[in-house]
């Protein structure tokens, strides 16, 4: 981008989180996630890191929070209430560190106090002479709103301090900082509580706990189950280290985080990914750690840049949403002709990978995002779930994005696309298509079906590139000689290919059925024809109404199965496969094997050892289910790392959770 590109994107950006913030902040609303709008601003103060002349006073970065409400008596704030800047990642906590030590060249080892940073609502509490006086929100970070009748209501607030335990000197006015939260238990029972009367429930605890302090009659704010955690004491006391104020906290009579100290960036990521682990299970909501820098007195002297202090940062857990820009979209062809649409985004990481491709499902959703080619987008990733776009930003449009043209014809083979009665997906009706060819071999030669090692889509690609591969029978009949001669094939590598293809040629009846590639029948419907049927000619054989039969068979999947079966080039390919030397395992031959029987089985957060579909296919080929959700009927919950909303589910139902590790022992 151009140096006047930039600054028109700069004042865009800035517009946007201005109005997100004004929401949030002041009004209680959220349109966009805490984290894309997370990923806008450190966006938007990347851009004013390269080029500081462009950064004005309304910037966002260098203002804190919204403008008090009316109703309420202004308080300013005799020190600044500061925002954190946030890192997401090990590099950019590792460029902070650089950072410091370039600003403070003496201090050669930094040693850092890591608290958990919990997703509340932050006030200042100010003592007098040991007692509670007043109580203010951080409002723009200068002037914030008393709402000390409020604040008043909250029991763990003392409203006189706890002073007998401690040998320091009180002074006579002394300042505490911290969040105001509500616990997920509490969150849920009252937003219940709000549904039966007709009300709309509040879409987050942080939301709850700002709503209630800010209420104008103190009456509501005691009527919530309000907590306090405090993390600062503003007031010089003396204390050399921030680990020391965590320790006098509890003793004046503040709940406080017990933090950890860390000598080094090594120890800080290892309490991140303990952290990221019990995430779920803690009472309230946190979104990261913070990070600072535990000598107090260097703290002061590395000073503020700009809305933040510069000793200290918040290192945030990867979004689950983020801003980006749409590139282009491009068209994919899949096995079954449908076509999809694919919007081609710049990079941006999501949950710990880095996103370049968003799905817009179909043509309907394309109208619906009303979605441009140049517009910035909401991205969201969830688990294995492909990436997706819930929100287009349409007010950061500069009048140059282009409209998305959906084709009429397939843009492999040309062929006029149908859409089929029922159905909002436009397909390529033609079966011979080489995109749908070469998905079916991508299909085939996936881990869920024959798992060939080695055998990726760009070596199918070379394959049939070069006529190697017509069908998928082919690959098996394939020679070391054959792809030597390809780039990046030594001899070695090509005989260990042939190797793995050879290995592959023995599979199970349910993953043969679902290499097949049969439309409607997905891995788990695969599992249930080979246990009903117990072989291949059997369910080759069966009529349309023994299909339907099977409790997950329906109409549909029923006369999908009927007529692939009844194709004479279809019967031709399976004899070609057998002719191949593919051997079938009939569910008979590893029922020995079936130790998961009659268990089911919820899988959450992320797996280190494998990915969700191989775990779950492991779970099958052992006869257990798995199943998408959380009941009381259900056997076991794998909690990962950084488990989802049904850890917590699975914790009050009382299902027994287990590591991934105890989780590896029940499938040796």
């Amino acid at each position: 981008m151009t140096k006047a590109e930039i600054k028109q994107r700069i004042e865009k950006l800035k517009k946007i989180i201005n109005r997100h913030r004004y929401l949030y902040h002041v009004l209680d609303k959220e349109e966009i996630s805490g984290a894309a709008l997370d990923s806008l601003k450190h966006e938007l103060y990347k851009l004013e890191q390269q080029f500081p002349e462009l950064i004005t006073p309304d910037s966002p970065t260098q203002r804190v929070g919204g403008e008090s409400l009316k109703g309420f008596k202004k308080k300013q704030h005799e020190k600044p209430m500061l925002s954190l800047e946030d890192v997401f990642s090990e590099e950019e906590l590792q460029n902070w560190q650089d950072y410091l030590k370039r600003l403070a060249p003496s201090a050669k080892d930094l040693e850092y106090f890591v608290e958990l940073k919990i997703d509340g609502f932050a006030v200042t509490l100010i003592y007098e002479n040991g007692f509670f006086k007043i109580g203010a929100t951080r409002g723009d970070g200068k002037i914030g709103e008393e709402v000390t009748r409020n604040l008043k209501t909250i029991e763990s607030i003392p409203l006189k301090l706890e002073t007998g335990n401690l040998k320091l000197k009180i002074p006579a006015r002394l300042e505490i900082r911290g969040e105001v939260y509500m616990e997920k238990k509490d969150f849920e029972k009252f937003n219940k509580q709000l549904v039966k009367k007709g009300e709309k429930p509040f879409a987050n605890p942080r939301n709850l706990a700002a709503g209630s302090i800010r209420q104008l009659d103190s009456r509501l704010a005691a009527s919530r189950p309000l907590k306090f955690l405090a993390y600062d004491i503003v007031t010089d006391m003396g204390l050399v280290k921030h680990s020391e104020e965590h320790r006098i906290l509890p003793l004046l009579g503040f709940k406080a985080d017990k933090g950890e100290i860390c000598r080094d960036l090594s120890a800080v990521k290892d309490f991140w990914r303990r952290t990221a682990e019990k995430r779920e299970i803690l009472p309230y909501q946190i979104d990261g750690i913070v990070v600072n820098v535990n000598d107090n007195v260097l703290f002061d002297k590395l000073g503020v840049a700009g809305k933040s202090p510069r000793g200290a940062r918040a290192f945030k857990f990867s979004p689950k949403q983020a801003a980006t820009k749409v590139l282009e979209v491009k068209f994919q062809i899949g096995r079954t002709g449908a076509v999809t649409p694919v919007a081609v985004l710049e990079p941006i990481e999501i949950g710990g990978t880095v996103i370049t491709r968003a799905t817009l499902h179909n043509e309907d959703e394309i109208k619906r995002l009303g979605i441009k080619i140049g517009d910035t987008v909401i991205v969201e990733r969830a688990g294995d779930v492909i990436p997706g776009i819930p929100k287009v930003l349409k007010e950061l449009r500069v009048g140059g994005e282009k409209e998305v043209s959906f084709p009429k014809n397939c843009p492999v083979c040309s062929n006029r696309l149908a859409k089929q009665m029922g159905e909002v997906i436009w397909r390529c009706l033609n079966s011979d298509c080489p995109a749908r060819k070469r998905e079916n071999l991508y299909h085939f030669t996936s881990k869920k079906a024959f798992d060939i090692e080695g055998l990726g889509p760009k070596i199918i690609d070379k394959l049939t590139d070069e006529n190697l591969t017509s069908s998928a029978a082919d690959i098996f009949t394939l020679q070391p000689g054959d792809l030597v001669p390809f780039e990046r094939f030594a001899e070695k590598s090509a005989k260990n290919l042939i190797e793995a293809i050879q290995k592959s040629k023995k599979i199970s009846l349910a993953k043969f059925i679902f290499a097949l590639g049969i439309r409607h029948i997905g891995e788990e419907t695969a599992v249930d024809l080979a246990n009903h049927f117990g072989g291949l000619s059997r369910l080759a054989k069966a009529g349309k109404e023994e299909l339907e039969m099977i409790s997950e068979v329906g109409p549909k999947m029923a006369a999908s199965l009927y007529d692939w079966f009844r194709l004479k080039k279809n019967q031709k390919f399976i004899e070609e496969l057998l002719a191949a030397g593919v051997k079938i395992e009939n569910p008979s031959v590893i029922a020995g094997q079936q130790k998961l029987k009659g268990l089911t089985f919820v899988l959450t957060g992320t797996l280190e050892s494998m990915t969700r579909s191989e775990a779950k296919s492991r779970i099958r080929l052992l006869g257990g289910n798995p199943v998408n959700s959380v009941s009381k009927q259900m056997s076991y919950l794998v909690s990962g790392l950084e488990p989802g909303s049904k850890y917590e589910e699975a914790r009050r139902l009382g299902v027994r959770i287990i590591s991934e590790k105890e989780f590896l022992e029940m499938l040796k």
